[in-house]
């Protein structure tokens, strides 16, 4: 009989530590469920202000104005480059014509001496 006094009593404890194993876990979702809602509430709250930026920089005017005369300098400043860089190069083309035409020149003169046997070296 003591036994079974004894069986009870162990199996009593079992059934009051599941009861609190039982409300323990209860209580933890429900502090789950709790932290769950507030990101949730966090989250709309975040997109709401978000959106309202969104909005706002939508519907706000670009200073266009200020753009193109940006844009503007640019071209201008690119356009004289260019300029700058043509005008270069034509000078560079004319002095390598220049030099090509007295190179021909020396050249031809070399080959006549040379035929006609003055100055042989």
């Amino acid at each position: 009989m003591t036994r079974i006094i004894w069986a009870l009593a162990a199996l009593n404890r079992c059934v009051m530590s599941s009861e609190e194993v039982r409300s323990s876990v209860e209580a933890i979702e429900a502090e789950a469920e709790k932290v769950l809602e507030e990101a949730r509430a966090r989250a709309t709250d975040i997109l709401l202000r978000a959106k309202g930026e969104v909005d706002e920089i939508l519907s706000s005017e670009l200073p266009m104005a200020e753009v193109e005369v940006e844009c503007e300098k640019t071209v201008h400043k690119a356009r004289e480059e260019a300029e700058r860089m043509v005008e270069a190069s034509a000078r560079k083309a004319s002095e390598i014509r220049t030099n090509a035409r007295r190179k021909v020149g020396e050249i031809s003169q070399r080959m006549v001496s040379i035929i006609v046997g003055e100055n042989s070296k």
